[in-house]
């Protein structure tokens, strides 16, 4: 898994430098060619959206334990993003010196103030917007929080049945081991038993051939 994520950071730092390359170029356009300018960095930042997509179902793949100094990277490639659109959405109704006295022309007083205008209310739209997706990124950012918290309580639940299955199991074999010390303690009674009655038998068979003995002593001894 570490090695998909390292090929994504790859390719991640190959397209965030094509951008800020071509962001930088940007305000010294005008016409179709800063359009065209336009659409291809805005094109290559939806791939790197998708890259940072990528590294996060990647990251979410790895073992809990590996996992924070991934997040770590991933956060840090997602602000170096933001910072990015920001730089691009700025660059786009920016203009260097020698394009704007290119675009004003002779009119340069009235319609430098129209342009300043008009630049401060695409920079008030810009700000509501980045307000939006800050709005939106910690959403899903408390999405995550909550997927990882349901991970990890899934993965403590499984821990629990497998602990609660070995308890189970010991409960099984003391319950086998005191059945098979109960019969074991049933059979050693039994032997007990067999032993006293059997040494009551020798003593009275003892007894009778004691007496019987005694008993034709005296006979004898009385004939005589």
């Amino acid at each position: 898994m570490s090695s998909d994520f390292e090929a994504y950071e790859q390719d991640f730092g190959t397209l965030t430098a094509e951008i800020t390359n071509k962001v930088g170029r940007i305000p010294k356009l005008s016409g179709e060619e800063k359009t065209q300018l336009v659409l291809n960095v805005d094109k290559q930042l939806e791939e790197v959206r998708e890259l940072l997509e990528q590294m996060d179902l990647e990251v979410r793949e790895i073992p809990v334990q590996s996992r924070a100094m991934f997040n770590s990277r991933l956060k840090s490639y997602k602000q170096e993003v933001e910072k990015l659109e920001k730089d691009f959405k700025r660059s786009r109704i920016a203009y260097s010196d020698e394009v704007r006295n290119e675009l004003l022309g002779d009119d340069a007083g009235s319609s430098e103030n129209q342009l300043i205008k008009l630049r401060e209310e695409r920079a008030h739209l810009l700000d509501n917007t980045e307000k939006l997706e800050r709005s939106s990124r910690r959403l899903e950012a408390g999405y995550q929080i909550a997927v990882e918290t349901e991970q990890i309580g899934q993965e403590m639940l499984s821990n629990l049945n497998t602990d609660r299955e070995k308890i189970q199991r010991a409960r099984e074999r003391l319950r086998e081991t005191d059945a098979n010390l109960g019969k074991s303690s049933r059979i050693l009674t039994g032997m007990l038993r067999r032993i006293i009655q059997n040494r009551f038998l020798v003593f009275i068979l003892g007894a009778i051939i004691l007496i019987t003995i005694i008993l034709a002593i005296y006979f004898n001894l009385r004939r005589r």
